[in-house]
C-alpha cells in the first residue's frame, strides 16, 4: 500500500539538464516539486511545463527544487530519449529532467509506484521527504505557489504539530476550486492522507487531465478519464 510518509525513490533510466543524477534522498531538506509529463501531452506543453519553468525561476534552488519526469505510457516509438533532448533544446526548460524507467509497454516504474493516473501529474514533497500533494491535471498557479510557500516555511525538522498548524491555516485561507462551480474539473482525492501524516488537510486534489494510460496498462482498475 502506498505510504506518503515514506514515498518510494524515483526509478530513473536517464537524466538531462543536470551533471549528476538526483534522488529524493539527496534533495531532503528542500521542498521538491516533481512534474510528470509527456512531450505529446497538450496540457503538459501548454500549462504544466511553463508553470514548472515559472516555479523554477521564482524560488531559490537551495530551498525549492523543481524536477521534470518524462513518464511515457503511450507512443513509445516517438517519445524517445533523443526526442526528449530535442524537445528540451527547443523549449530550453531550466530544470533537471528525469526519464521514468520503462517497464516494457506497461506503466513506467515511477508512475506505477506513485499510482499516477495520467499526465500532467504534479507531486509536492516537504523538506522531510513526505509526499504532501498529488495533483492530476492543470492546477492554478496561485494555488501551487501558495502551497509551496506553506511547505517552504516549515522547518527542516518541523514537528507534526507545526505542520498541522500551518496546514490548517492554509486550508482556512485557500478556497477550493469547486467552491466556485468551475466546470470540467474532477476533484477526486487520490492520496488523501491527512490522518496518516497528522496535518489534518487533504493532499490529493485532482483536476481533469489530458492524457491517461490505456485501460490495459492498469489491469483490475477502472480506466482513467482523459480528453
Amino acid at each position: 500500500m502506498f505510504n506518503p510518509e515514506k514515498p518510494p525513490e524515483l526509478a530513473v533510466e536517464a537524466w538531462i539538464n543536470t551533471t549528476q543524477p538526483l534522488t529524493l534522498a539527496k534533495l531532503r531538506g528542500r521542498v521538491v516539486i516533481l512534474l510528470a509529463f509527456q512531450m505529446l501531452c497538450p496540457g503538459c506543453v501548454s500549462h504544466a511545463l511553463p508553470q514548472a519553468r515559472k516555479l523554477s525561476q521564482c524560488f531559490d534552488d537551495d530551498e525549492v527544487a523543481v524536477i521534470g519526469l518524462h513518464t511515457v505510457f503511450e507512443h513509445h516509438e516517438v517519445m524517445t530519449l533523443d526526442a526528449l533532448k530535442a524537445f528540451n533544446h527547443e523549449y530550453r526548460w531550466p530544470f533537471p529532467i528525469a526519464v521514468d524507467k520503462a517497464n516494457g509497454r506497461g506503466l513506467p516504474l515511477t508512475m506505477q509506484a506513485y499510482e499516477m493516473r495520467g499526465t500532467p501529474t504534479l507531486l509536492l514533497f516537504d523538506r522531510q521527504g513526505r509526499l504532501r500533494r498529488h495533483y492530476l491535471g492543470q492546477v492554478d498557479d496561485l494555488r501551487v505557489a501558495a502551497e509551496i510557500m506553506s511547505l517552504a516555511i516549515e522547518d527542516k525538522d518541523a514537528s507534526r504539530e507545526m505542520s498541522v498548524a500551518i496546514e490548517r491555516k492554509l486550508a482556512a485561507v485557500l478556497v477550493e476550486p469547486n467552491a466556485h462551480g468551475h466546470a470540467g474539473h474532477d476533484h477526486a482525492h487520490d492520496h488523501v492522507h491527512g490522518d496518516e501524516c497528522g496535518c489534518g488537510h487533504d493532499h490529493g486534489h485532482e483536476h481533469a487531465h489530458d492524457h491517461a494510460p490505456p485501460a490495459a496498462a492498469t489491469p483490475g482498475k477502472a480506466k482513467p478519464r482523459g480528453k
